[in-house]
């Protein structure tokens, strides 16, 4: 099993097997063709109360990623997201913010 971790605005690869978007709200100005989104888990995204906090500003990630594992301890989206790597090889998990270091994505490729 491999996860990944791409912006949902690059260009589909051949190689990013499964296309999992893990942001709550769809990114804006984004077609679905052009997303190519397989499966969309919206509720494995931080809550939108931590998400207007963290304002993807790289001096508060380590807070966001704290905040954001503890939200996942108790939420049943993390069991569904790993149900899903477990049946693919690949999966790449999108996210639609413009950092690609300081993500929720980063933080669920992380604890997966």
């Amino acid at each position: 099993m491999s996860v990944r971790v791409r912006r949902v605005h690059d260009e589909r690869s051949d190689d990013d097997g499964l296309r999992v978007l893990v942001d709550r709200l769809w990114p804006r100005g984004l077609t679905k063709e052009r997303a190519a989104v397989d499966v969309w888990l919206k509720d494995v995204a931080p809550s939108t109360e931590l998400r207007r906090w963290f304002h993807h500003e790289e001096a508060l990630f380590d807070e966001f990623a704290r905040r954001y594992r503890a939200e996942l301890a108790t939420n049943p989206a993390l069991d569904r997201l790993r149900d899903v790597v477990a049946t693919h090889d690949v999966v790449t998990l999108l996210y639609g913010a413009k950092d690609p270091d300081h993500n929720q994505a980063t933080v669920l490729r992380d604890l997966l």
